[in-house]
């Protein structure tokens, strides 16, 4: 298909590319110029709330976001929309148990947490687990919008990878974090503008919105009533509230991406308030992403461009849509190509300030403290040299995966779950860490582990069954029957022998997170009992003293960080007696085992 912007399109496109350049520019020369570390990879903590909701918002909701949720709704339905319901849930478990955790720490990975909790074992099984994830997932995040923008709009797929991974690897790079905070704002804003220009037009054409939602629903679009408990069933209000609330934390509450946005803010209730606030903007863009499939589907309506053979992926609908109706309105596709781009961008920046801040603080430090002979740490000016090296290196990656992308073919796919896969049994460690005092290194590891194997397993498992579209109309076409259509039809009647696919491959893709969360909590909880019954390992790096009396309460969720707080508060005795100093005993604080022996007690 030839290119179908014109001059202004690409000279809007120009416009937002070299705003985020200048963006970073500036923050490089103004201020304290990135002099620090801290200053670099966490905005000095002096960000306000408004910049790092928005970022939060943006680097969760990528390119492929956009183009997924919108076909979702298009192809499938209205039961993905429940999943917001899990974010107004969630939002007050990471912000008021999960986040104060990483508060009291204040360090620049959120993996250190777990070597103060367990040992450096685990912070780098953890560590190593979130840069795979984050490195396989950048590559796909640059590839798939590129390849969807060129099949349909003519953008250059070259020109799309290099582009958003120069400018991104740029502005990230030499302003560090508050550029990578500044830029997702109005990148945030054209990501809107993408959305809600697809939602105008088609309201345009269809003279109402309520004739588009009158059209899905008689096409069976508009569905909110799938309570079923089967867990192969792909949405239903199970899996979009339990499983969505598994991997909104598994992102939101212990994700190094995120959290580093939220140590970026002044204090504690700014971070808070920073979640909050992300809530309503990520539902809005959510919501408004949702409704945009319905109106997709309401324009072809009559003729699916699928089936057609116009485009071969749902993925090119979208930009379809976009070239066929805004065709007439001077500069509009390019703000919707910018959006997208902006999209792709803001998620960019944010993995490669990520994987910079979890490389130098979680391999680069302990390597050299390791290898050098008086144990000497790096200096300021050295971890802050190594951070744009980093960011660089990360850069170059990305780019070089996404050009690698378009040669693993099925493995696209997987890698979009790979989020659920990884975080779950991330979140499931972080929460044994931070909920059970008697874990231990060993169990923490073990459960880790068991649960990755098990998630990848169901993952990317093969034979799966192909997924069931709602019935699509080809009435409309130009031409009556196509291959495309045939294909679809015979995929219809293979879905009909569902039964004959190994059970756990069956599962939907929703319960990964919640499923990994499970298992490499409730796993880790039982081999650590196992370790410390069998004296293979103990609890003792969350004591302060050798006599084990004294609990480190920080390394806790704060309902269970003041319990032990009281607990371990000295009871002062009176005597009676003058033969002892103002007639006051000290009595020490009773041990862990006797704090558990004596609540199991009175359970009991």
């Amino acid at each position: 298909m030839e290119a179908t912007l014109g001059a202004w399109d690409y000279a809007i496109l120009a416009v937002v590319l070299i705003i985020s350049v200048l963006i970073g520019l500036y923050y490089r020369f103004a201020g304290k110029r990135q002099s620090t570390t801290t200053e670099y990879l966490l905005a000095g903590r002096s960000m306000g709330v408004t910049p790092v909701a928005f970022s939060l918002m943006a680097s969760f909701m990528s390119a492929i976001t956009i183009l997924g949720v919108s076909m979702e709704n298009y192809q499938f339905g209205t039961m993905f929309v429940i999943i917001n319901l899990s974010y107004v849930v969630s939002t007050p478990i990471a912000a008021y148990l999960i986040l104060p955790v990483f508060y009291r720490l204040k360090t620049a990975s959120v993996y250190e947490y777990l070597e103060l909790r367990f040992g450096y074992a685990t912070r780098l099984a953890a560590s190593v687990s979130f840069s795979l994830q984050m490195i396989l997932y950048m590559g796909i995040v640059v590839y798939a919008p590129a390849l969807a923008l060129e099949a349909v709009t003519g953008v250059n797929q070259i020109f799309s990878i290099v582009i958003v991974g120069v400018v991104c690897t740029f502005y990230a790079t030499i302003g560090g974090m508050k550029a990578v905070l500044v830029t997702d704002i109005y990148q945030s804003v054209l990501m809107f503008v993408a959305v809600f220009s697809v939602i105008i037009c088609a309201w345009v054409k269809a003279g109402s919105l309520g004739e588009i939602w009158r059209t899905a629903q008689e096409n069976g679009r508009i569905d909110f009533t799938n309570f079923s408990v089967d867990p192969t069933e792909r949405h239903t209000w199970f899996t979009q509230i339990l499983g969505g609330c598994a991997t909104y934390l598994a992102i939101y509450g212990v994700n190094q991406a995120q959290v580093q946005r939220l140590l970026a803010v002044r204090n504690l209730s700014s971070a808070r308030a920073a979640l909050w606030w992300c809530l309503p903007i990520l539902c809005l863009l959510s919501l408004s992403t949702c409704f945009s499939g319905l109106c997709i589907y309401w324009y072809y309506r009559h003729c699916d461009p699928v089936l057609e053979g116009r485009v071969n992926s749902r993925d090119q609908v979208m930009p379809l849509f976009v070239v066929d109706t805004m065709g007439e309105y001077t500069g509009l596709a390019g703000l919707f190509v910018s959006g997208i781009f902006c999209a792709s961008l803001s998620t960019i920046s944010s993995i490669i300030s990520s994987l910079a801040a979890v490389t130098l603080e979680d391999y680069l430090k302990p390597l050299y403290k390791c290898c050098s002979s008086r144990g000497g740490t790096l200096t300021d000016r050295q971890t802050l040299w190594y951070s744009k090296l980093l960011s660089v290196f990360y850069g170059l990656l990305c780019i070089g995966l996404a050009f690698m992308a378009g040669s693993i073919g099925g493995l696209l796919q997987a890698a979009l779950s790979i989020f659920g896969i990884v975080g779950g049994p991330l979140l499931g460690l972080f929460t044994l860490g931070m909920y059970v005092t008697s874990a231990n290194q060993k169990g923490a590891i073990g459960g880790l582990l068991i649960s990755l194997v098990l998630c990848f397993w169901i993952g990317f498992g093969q034979p799966r069954p192909p997924l069931v579209s709602l019935p699509m109309s080809t009435e409309g076409c130009p031409i009556d029957r196509t291959y495309a259509r045939d294909a679809f039809f015979s995929k219809v009647e293979e879905q009909q022998q569902d039964e004959h696919y190994f059970y756990l491959y069956r599962i939907s893709y929703m319960w990964y997170a919640a499923l990994g969360f499970l298992v490499a909590f409730f796993g880790g909880w039982l081999l650590s009992w196992l370790c410390a019954l069998l004296k293979w390992d103990d609890n003792r790096r969350i004591y302060q003293d050798a006599e084990c009396t004294m609990i480190k309460h920080d390394l806790f969720v704060p309902p269970l960080a003041k319990r032990l707080q009281r607990r371990q508060m000295p009871r002062l005795v009176v005597t009676g007696t003058s033969s002892e100093i103002g007639g006051i005993a000290v009595v020490a604080p009773p041990r862990l085992d006797q704090i558990e022996w004596e609540r199991q007690k009175d359970v009991a």
